[in-house]
């Protein structure tokens, strides 16, 4: 029996009409659905491919969210030995992840771990939260020779990701919402910035002023900042 194929299929940001044709056909072809068991973003992922999943077997792969390396590490080598039994039944496997499976995806840690043990596997692009959140906005990412930079706003050193050149996606800021928010307010940048809110599913909020924030935003939030050109 020949082994079957792994893809991590990138879903979009939240409104179905953003699956590509591919990422549908895959979907649709596949034998088996994965899908991390945790987070609202798993969730989502199978909400927005629902009418293409129909009711073909759907795999959770228990992972937690931590920052626990270790713990990761042992969910991701599980969700891995998991899917390659599926292979090895001949079995094709989409892996569901939101926006692209190449920004900040779950899916891609398993995804190396099956593709260094010998099988087939592909990435399935999909549509970025940033991009459609700039599309939501009406405004370009980055224009005439503009630098982007794409940064997880509650990790690593932000003050020093703020000052570099051009514009700045700040993702994964979670309940740190209004310390980045504060953060941007000391170098003046709030007029530069807006937040978007579960960019194409039910319940979409746009913040064009940062200072009306009087709280914690929602797990789908993401924030860009325009190059100041004054």
């Amino acid at each position: 029996m020949s082994k079957g194929k792994l893809y991590g299929v990138g879903v979009g940001p939240g409104n179905p009409e953003l699956l590509t044709v591919k990422a549908v056909r895959v979907i649709q072809e596949s034998d088996v659905v994965a899908v991390p068991q945790a987070g609202a973003g798993e969730q989502a992922a199978l909400a927005i491919a629902a009418e293409y999943i129909g009711d073909k077997p759907v795999l959770h792969c228990d992972m937690p969210m931590t920052r626990d390396r270790a713990a990761r590490d042992a969910s991701h080598n599980r969700a891995a030995d998991a899917i390659c039994a599926l292979l090895d039944e001949g079995k094709t496997v989409a892996f569901l992840t939101l926006g692209d499976p190449s920004v900040y995806s779950t899916c891609w840690y398993v995804h190396r771990r099956v593709a260094a043990r010998g099988y087939a596997v592909e990435m399935v692009p999909g549509v970025p939260s940033f991009c459609a959140a700039a599309a939501a906005l009406g405004c370009a990412l980055c224009e005439d020779g503009e630098m982007l930079h794409i940064i997880p706003a509650s990790h690593g050193a932000l003050d020093a990701a703020l000052d570099l050149p051009g514009g700045k996606v700040l993702m994964k800021a979670g309940k740190a919402i209004l310390e980045v928010r504060d953060r941007l307010a000391a170098r003046d940048a709030l007029q530069n910035a807006a937040l978007v809110e579960r960019c194409g599913m039910k319940g979409e909020r746009i913040v064009s002023d940062l200072d009306t924030l009087d709280g914690p935003t929602g797990y789908f939030s993401i924030i860009l900042v325009k190059e100041d050109k004054a």
